[in-house]
């Protein structure tokens, strides 16, 4: 176990659970939060997204769900010791878990980015052996209310499922910000907000350079 400072906040973390990375971060400036929203993170890890946006705006409802009873139990335990509200759920986001749904303003997630047997690395909690991107968007919208916002860090070349599985469940993507390392690296990674039964209209914002 290790322990930081994230901002205000104090983070655990684990070696045997996903590390909080820049990508996260990233995520966590880019959606929209606002006062008394009610937010969702699934595969909230140890609960790193949640206190990220918590900085932004403390009076928020906080929910977060894994399936990695250790990730679990930290991501309690860093709600705690934090003296913040939420609710941790162990188990498989795909299932039932008790939520109401179209009940949630926010819904979060820094899922897997790879299909399996595709043979990219980054390790087994980056390949989608438990959630695919059509099932990570079918529970996104199942949680959001009407004009909620589905916010997501994904892989620029799986832009294209992305889109399509988000448009099957009725969310409409509405702002996108690629990730680059530097003016010479093509984008790693793309930031993407959606808007459930939005309007059209997407806004493209300038690349993020890490570098700058």
């Amino acid at each position: 176990m290790t322990k930081e400072f994230l901002g205000e906040y104090y983070l655990t973390q684990s070696d045997n659970c996903f590390k909080l990375g820049r990508d996260s971060v990233l995520l966590s400036r880019f959606a929209t939060v606002k006062k008394g929203n009610r937010v969702c993170d699934l595969g909230c890890g140890v609960g790193s997204l949640l206190l990220l946006l918590s900085q932004r705006e403390e009076n928020i409802e906080r929910v977060g769900i894994d399936i990695n009873p250790e990730a679990v139990q930290i991501a309690r335990q860093n709600l705690a010791e934090n003296q913040l509200t939420g609710e941790i759920i162990e188990s498989d986001f795909r299932e039932n878990v008790g939520l109401q749904p179209d009940s949630f303003h926010l819904v979060v997630s820094n899922p897997p980015y790879f299909r399996l047997g595709t043979g990219y690395s980054g390790g087994l909690a980056r390949m989608e052996e438990h959630c695919s991107v059509e099932e990570l968007c079918t529970v996104g919208s199942r949680l959001l209310r009407t004009k909620g916002r589905f916010a997501v860090v994904f892989r620029p070349e799986r832009l294209s499922e992305l889109f399509c599985a988000m448009e099957h469940v009725k969310i409409v993507p509405k702002r996108m910000q690629l990730l680059s390392y530097n003016r010479q690296k093509e984008p790693y990674a793309v930031l993407i907000e959606g808007i459930k039964e939005g309007g059209a209209g997407l806004t493209i914002l300038p690349v993020h350079y890490q570098e700058e």
